[in-house]
């Protein structure tokens, strides 16, 4: 049986054959429902091999396509039906070692409807809902983000009376095993530590990097805006509170160490234009940025597709940035073109903004490495083949300033 796909060898040379698997089902014409029935059962899915995922769905519907949001916007492919069975397939050529999330978009004659894969039963969960998990060849889930027996930092709570936005805040706090009021520890706040907390294991992460070594013992604040929508992009208020109000609060309460170097602010898409804002607003007052799948609009003729005002404000700020000419406005870089470009610009900014940051690759080629050491931003979803489940202090913290204890 001829069954094409959106990938074919003619569009993509290098692309894995089809899965043995499936193309033994339909070797010999159209599969019997007792056939896709017998197949399907017990079937780890999407068939994965060298280089290549095989999605399947089965049912009634005009049209089939995943989705996924690797770059910005939506990634889609569609599927193709295999003829006269109502089984629908996609080979997509993808890199082993990674992981993504997706969901299924299902097209009928009343319209169409994202789903989760029935057939997959993987999840991943976040505050705006679940997603499927796809793994590509060779993924492992990292140990260091599984429960393995290191001892056990705890979360407590800590009130912060906010006069900036006329109210109480109620942070969480990770402290980390063994925690002694004599000692000095690093500082990392971490924008909706929450999510973090509830959706990443953050507690586990850290007892397990600390246990091993690759960290030293710190202080994790996790804040948690009411509204990050309006909070988080370009907010004056948001930063006074978190160096006026809430960084004095945590220096009565814990042993943290006085010197900026050691203070890093860590967020995920706004999370990130927050840390980042705080940062330019206060120079000096932290020495790290992990900033992850930041909401940068640096190409201005993109918000023409994104009608929300927090784009405007985000891009507003890096607009301030370039009038001051620590970004390159002539580069054209866009949050679509990827990492790279970004990661030497930013970098750049980093630089000149605070000598804090002397170190800090700022060339095209780099730019690679910044990710890892210093967060800056890439893809709302890392692509297959990236490192999946980045660690959450991205390097950062490997300061000699606190070595890593010996023998731990």
């Amino acid at each position: 049986m001829n069954v094409q796909t959106p990938h074919s060898p003619d569009e993509a040379p290098d692309a894995a054959p089809m899965h043995p698997d499936l193309a033994a089902l339909i070797a010999g014409g159209a599969p019997s429902d007792a056939a896709i029935d017998a197949f399907l059962m017990g079937r780890d899915l999407p068939l994965s091999q060298p280089g290549a995922l095989t999605f399947l769905w089965r049912g009634d519907a005009i049209h089939v396509e995943i989705l996924r949001w690797i770059r910005a916007g939506v990634d889609r492919a569609p599927f193709t039906r295999i003829p006269d069975s109502d089984l629908w397939m996609l080979h997509l050529p993808v890199e082993d070692n990674g992981r993504f999330e997706y969901k299924l978009n299902i097209v009928r004659a009343g319209g169409e409807e994202w789903v989760l894969d029935p057939l997959n039963p993987n999840r991943a969960g976040d505050p705006f809902g679940e997603n499927s998990v796809a793994m590509t060849f060779g993924y492992q889930r990292p140990a260091w983000s599984v429960a393995n027996g290191a001892p056990k930092g705890h979360v407590e709570g800590l009130e912060v009376e906010s006069a900036v936005f006329g109210e109480a805040r109620r942070e969480q706090v990770y402290v980390p095993p063994g925690y002694v009021a004599t000692g000095v520890y690093p500082l990392v706040i971490f924008h909706d530590g929450g999510d973090y907390a509830t959706y990443a294991d953050l507690r586990v992460s850290l007892d397990n990097l600390i246990d091993a070594g690759d960290i030293p013992p710190l202080i994790a604040v996790l804040v948690q805006a009411g509204d990050r929508m309006s909070e988080y992009p370009r907010s004056r208020r948001h930063a006074r509170y978190v160096v006026h109000e809430l960084l004095p609060a945590i220096e009565d309460r814990y042993a943290i160490d006085p010197d900026p170097r050691h203070r890093v602010l860590l967020g995920a898409s706004l999370g990130a234009v927050a840390s980042l804002s705080t940062a330019f607003r206060y120079p000096g007052t932290f020495g790290g940025l992990i900033l992850k799948s930041g909401t940068f609009i640096l190409d201005a003729s993109l918000l023409k597709h994104r009608e929300h005002p927090v784009f405007r404000k985000t891009a507003r700020l890096v607009e301030v940035d370039q009038r001051g000419g620590v970004v390159d406005a002539s580069a054209g870089i866009s949050d679509a073109l990827g990492p790279v470009d970004q990661q030497g610009h930013l970098g750049a900014f980093f630089t000149e903004a605070d000598p804090a940051f002397s170190g800090l690759p700022t060339g095209r080629h780099e730019a690679a490495s910044v990710q890892q050491r210093w967060g800056v931003p890439g893809p709302h979803q890392a692509a297959p083949g990236a490192r999946a489940h980045q660690r959450p202090d991205a390097g950062v913290l490997e300061h000699p300033g606190h070595p890593v204890p010996a023998g731990a």
